[in-house]
């Protein structure tokens, strides 16, 4: 009966709780693109979010990043939750047209970790395949919208 109890206390703790507006840390409205209706900072995902991502505004766009969270359009990348949902195999990473192709870094916006750019644009989604398969396949990148 002890181990049953200890499984399900164990369960419990292990549930994702979605995290809370509260619980985040926002930042400041110092970023270029802050108060432009659009969140700049990479560690969401979702709608509400700016076509170019630059790892310089992270915690830099307070306002445009908690209006869109309490909103429901934009939600906190978790990197544990991204990486159980990747499954590289199955996904279709493109060609190599972008002029960022095979530098050893994603350029595809659709994914997020250690093995991506520091800035990320929309048109290169699925135009550097090389680069974000090896990294995929390597667990350096996992999906953003999982």
């Amino acid at each position: 009966m002890k181990l049953l109890h200890f499984t399900i206390a164990i369960s419990l703790a292990l549930t994702t709780i979605p995290a809370q507006a509260d619980d985040i840390r926002f930042g400041d409205n110092k970023s270029e693109w802050a108060n432009d209706q659009e969140c700049d900072d990479r560690r969401f995902y979702g709608t509400g979010m700016a076509n170019e991502l630059d790892n310089a505004d992270t915690g830099r766009d307070a306002n445009d990043c908690r209006k869109l969270f309490n909103a429901g359009k934009i939600k906190l990348w978790i990197e544990g939750e991204a990486k159980a949902a990747t499954q590289c195999s199955k996904i279709d990473f493109g060609d190599d047209k972008s002029e960022y192709a095979k530098d050893d870094e994603c350029d595809d916006a659709r994914f997020e970790g250690r093995g991506m750019s520091s800035v990320v644009v929309t048109e290169d989604v699925g135009h550097d395949a090389a680069d974000c398969k090896a990294s995929c396949q390597n667990g350096l990148i996992f999906l953003r919208n999982y």
